[in-house]
């Protein structure tokens, strides 16, 4: 197996040589194998799932729970109804919120959060305290972004009640470390909610080994389709959740009074399911398994690693994070001295080079971090020595365009 084999399975990468695409901490490119997992299961078996007593149906309800299944095995989950499919990792963690927040936190309680956070895991945590009276306490990280176990101590202690973290920054891309903060957290007798979108990916997850309370992930950024994603749930706390959305196929029995809530995962799955998304995350799992995680950790690492050395060598370059290109999972985000990051982005674009710029959904942590914004280059195992120098020659020229002598 090459990188050149590889690409081949991913028709818009070979249709496109000319592009560069380093966004990957965004959404990752969908190989064949995914998109035909999709156009089979809308040629074939393309009807309700678990409503239908006919064979399309049972069909359906038959990939749609295996798709179930075999990602519980992929994160390590105990039984499949633990997971409960969603549109994304946002959706996952409002449903945390609404379900276990609502019905959990207490005037006076604490909600504990890395500064390092995707909006997608403080606003539903916002919300949650203001609703409920509770104070939000701030995680940070040192210099290179990690967060020391004296932190982890101070700022998890009796008051805390919950927990958010990021498996991986999807700007430092430096890993957290979650075995930690999980075992401080439940010692003084709160649970963790882990953002897992920019983890699951890139390096093996087990939840069970974790003792993860609730894992969330989505399946864009994994090779998946957009509008799929996975919340696990640990049983114990499932068994008692209210359901966050209600409606269609969510119930057992209906009267004009009230209402008795159908078997677990399918409490938590209201309306028409998005199956054909379920098959297409079932065909994305089925791929990594095929390339391995070694594969891409030595991929990703190999390309980080070569970025970074070229990137060291321009001295209006300010790379976040750590200096070991094996601590930023494929992720480099920097700043080029007198040039917006929006204006270095539209520029490399003008050389098929595909970058991301911005705040990337972390205000506190650009706040922390004294910028305003900044670019993100993200690779995958799919990218190549060739588009990595093709970045860095693109990036060289920035200056130039804009003015600078260098």
């Amino acid at each position: 197996m090459t990188v050149e084999m590889i690409r081949e399975d991913f028709p818009i990468l070979a249709n496109h040589p000319e592009v560069v695409y380093l966004d990957n901490a965004a959404t990752s490119q969908r190989p064949k194998q995914v998109t035909d997992a999709i156009t089979q299961f809308y040629e074939t078996a393309n009807a309700n799932p678990l409503r239908g007593l006919y064979d399309w149906s049972m069909r359906a309800t038959a990939l749609y729970e295996e798709a179930r299944e075999h990602v519980a095995r992929f994160i390590g989950a105990p039984l499949p109804e633990q997971i409960i499919f969603t549109r994304n990792t946002t959706e996952s963690i409002n449903l945390v919120a609404y379900s276990y927040g609502l019905t959990n936190i207490r005037e006076g309680d604490e909600i504990a959060l890395t500064v390092m956070e995707h909006h997608s895991d403080i606003l539903p945590w916002q919300m949650a305290a203001r609703e409920r009276g509770a104070k939000l306490t701030w995680l940070e990280p040192d210099a290179e972004g990690v967060i020391s176990e004296a932190e982890i101590t101070a700022k998890i202690h009796e008051k805390t009640k919950l927990v958010a973290v990021g498996h991986v920054s999807n700007v430092m891309g430096v890993t957290n470390p979650v075995e930690q903060i999980i075992a401080r957290a439940h010692a003084v007798g709160a649970v963790v909610v882990i953002d897992g979108a920019q983890a699951v990916p890139h390096h093996p997850v087990n939840v069970a080994e974790l003792d993860a309370d609730f894992y969330a992930f989505s399946g864009h950024k994994m090779l998946g389709p957009m509008g799929i994603g996975a919340l696990y749930v640990k049983k114990e706390i499932l068994d008692k959740l209210p359901p966050f959305l209600t409606g269609g196929e969510m119930i057992e029995y209906v009267t004009r009074e009230s209402a008795t809530w159908a078997e677990l995962p399918h409490k938590f799955e209201a309306g028409t399911v998005n199956a054909a998304g379920a098959v297409g995350l079932d065909a994305a799992v089925r791929y990594l398994e095929r390339i391995g995680f070694d594969f891409i950790r030595e991929r990703e690492e190999a390309l980080t690693k070569r970025m970074m050395e070229a990137l060291s060598t321009l001295p209006y370059i300010r790379v976040f994070g750590s200096a070991d290109p094996a601590k930023h999972c494929g992720i480099v985000t920097f700043t080029v001295d007198g040039v917006h990051p929006h204006d270095v982005s539209s520029v490399l674009n003008e050389d098929h080079v595909c970058v991301r710029a911005g705040h990337h959904c972390a205000q506190p942590l650009m706040q922390f971090l004294g910028v305003g914004s900044t670019v993100r280059a993200s690779v995958y195992f799919y990218n190549t020595e060739d588009e990595v120098d093709r970045f860095v020659r693109a990036l060289s020229a920035v200056r130039g365009v804009m003015g600078y002598g260098d």
